[in-house]
């Protein structure tokens, strides 16, 4: 059970996003909670304000009479339900669950504490609404999708619940919950926000940080089977290009190549005065896909870590409108519901991960060229050629899926259309770009899973294993458990599978 008290970390994240951990909230939380609560109670009589005594929208110019203003919030929950598309895995629910949750608990939306029980319970208890894919435009926040949300909790729409969908009061009924009860403005304070899209974001970058470790690895192997030379990774060379990523990128291979057998010293064979060839066997520097990885992923470890301070902001933050601040003693109108931050990283985290499986690509193709790497049979057959095909037919899936990251690259951020009768003139379109995102890193795994059995594939054939790093023999190890040595032909879209779900849980 983690207790929530304060700021949410992306190790707490992952902890109740991934690893499923049930959450409590802390007291001192709650009296924050509740002050928001009765200042907006007692602040509201006598006055406008935006969504609590008005339409939503364009319509904000309508007063709404005290008798409706109930209803006007079951209303914007029941009228934005609208979203339409394959069901959002409950994985991105809960991450979005926790996100309005968190946003909930900064003490400026001004909800009632039952909003935030009821919602600690769907988290605990794995209720997932459903939600459809498509529907924000990621200004006003999510609210098509947040809206869904908000349709389960006052006990409407359907959920997922252990595999299942249902109607959710029937499992409101199994767990003796009571649907929430509308107080003030509970109705826009969870339409409202950039919840789903920061949700997604956080499972992509929890998926980001595990597809740059398994691209660092799958480098250091590269570079192995080839007999690459060292210095490419050394000190003195990537410390004269003061970007962190880099340097950190060739940190980590250092370390890692501390205990393999595999690299040349170049002061021992081009250094020694004793290579007088007119043409040299070798290659006296490598590819680029193997020589420039710290210059390649460098980039890619630095958004990374860019977008994990840009999300961790947005998660701790209040993101809805207006804002109720009972500090001061007043409530402010404008928009931080605005998704613009988690649409401009979620663009520029695609683009780095498409560049990361574009270098997979490349990789691969290094392996399965025999007349550019000089040294393995053509992909890597370890049959007859001609009778045998080894992993020809992978290229094909390979190199599709990476062509369709490159495509998903295009950016959402400036890709605004003016919408609800041009009140919403300029927006984000952020949860699209988080979702295109999500779907970019898949199709990475996937071809980080055919270049990883490629990378067995010759490491057999060399019969390099007693000289790998002690890091990639166990990786070598782990992955032939699930993908056997192979000669004959076989279908291996089980073995891809596998070793995808392998990457994404270690």
């Amino acid at each position: 059970m983690l207790r929530i008290n304060g700021d949410i970390s992306f190790e707490d994240v992952c902890r109740i996003v991934i690893d499923g951990e049930k959450v409590e909230i802390d007291s001192s939380v709650y009296e924050v909670i509740n002050k928001s609560y009765d200042f907006l109670e007692s602040f509201r009589k006598d006055k406008v304000i935006y969504g609590i005594n008005t339409g939503f929208g364009p319509m904000a110019q309508y007063r709404v009479d005290d008798e409706y203003l109930s209803e006007l919030q079951y209303n914007i929950i029941r009228s934005h339900s609208t979203g339409s598309g394959k069901k959002l895995p409950d994985l991105y629910v809960r991450a979005a669950l926790l996100s309005r949750l968190s946003a909930f608990l900064r003490g400026y939306s001004g909800v009632h504490k039952e909003l935030v029980d009821l919602m600690v319970s769907f988290i605990n208890l794995e209720i997932y609404p459903f939600i459809p894919a498509h529907g924000s435009v990621g200004a006003s926040g999510d609210l098509v999708q947040m809206a869904h949300i908000a349709l389960t909790l006052i006990g409407e729409g359907k959920v997922s619940h252990k595999g299942e969908v249902a109607d959710s009061i029937k499992v409101f009924d199994l767990y003796g919950l009571k649907p929430l009860k509308i107080h003030v403005r509970e109705g826009l304070a969870l339409a409202n926000g950039t919840s789903m899209m920061t949700g997604i974001g956080l499972v992509n970058l929890h998926y980001s940080k595990k597809l740059l470790r398994w691209s660092l690895l799958s480098s250091l192997m590269m570079n192995e089977i080839t007999g690459s030379y060292d210095d490419f990774v050394s000190e003195e060379l990537n410390s004269v290009k003061p970007h962190y990523g880099q340097q950190y990128i060739a940190s980590e291979l250092r370390k890692l190549m501390t205990t393999s057998g595999r690299f040349k010293k170049r002061e021992a064979e081009l250094y020694n005065g004793n290579n007088s060839a007119p043409v040299f066997k070798e290659k006296v520097q490598s590819y680029y896909s193997l020589r420039c990885v710290p210059q390649i992923l460098g980039p890619v470890s630095d958004e990374i870590d860019n977008a994990a301070k840009v999300l961790l902001n947005e998660l701790n933050s209040a993101n809805d409108n207006p804002i109720v601040d009972y500090k001061s003693g007043n409530i402010y109108h404008g928009g931080n519901f605005h998704g613009d931050y988690v649409s401009f990283e979620m663009d520029k985290l695609k683009i780095a991960i498409t560049k990361l499986t574009m270098l997979a690509e490349r990789q691969l193709n290094y392996l399965y060229h025999d007349k550019i790497n000089g040294i393995l049979p053509p992909f890597v057959n370890l049959g007859v050629l001609g009778l045998n095909y080894g992993m020809q037919a992978a290229q094909f899936t390979a190199t599709s899926t990476t062509a369709e990251c490159q495509t998903l690259s295009n950016p959402m951020y400036v890709h605004s259309i003016p919408n609800n009768n041009d009140n919403q003139d300029i927006v984000s379109m952020g949860t699209n770009s988080a979702l295109i995102a999500s779907n970019i890193i898949d199709n990475s795994f996937e071809v980080l899973s055919i270049l990883f059995i490629s990378i067995l594939q010759a490491v057999d054939y060399l019969k390099i294993h007693d000289d790998l790093s002690e890091e990639s023999r166990l990786v070598y190890r782990e992955m032939r458990n699930l993908c056997p040595i192979f000669v004959q032909d076989t279908p291996k879209y089980e073995e891809i599978a596998s070793i995808v779900n392998y990457l994404k849980k270690n």
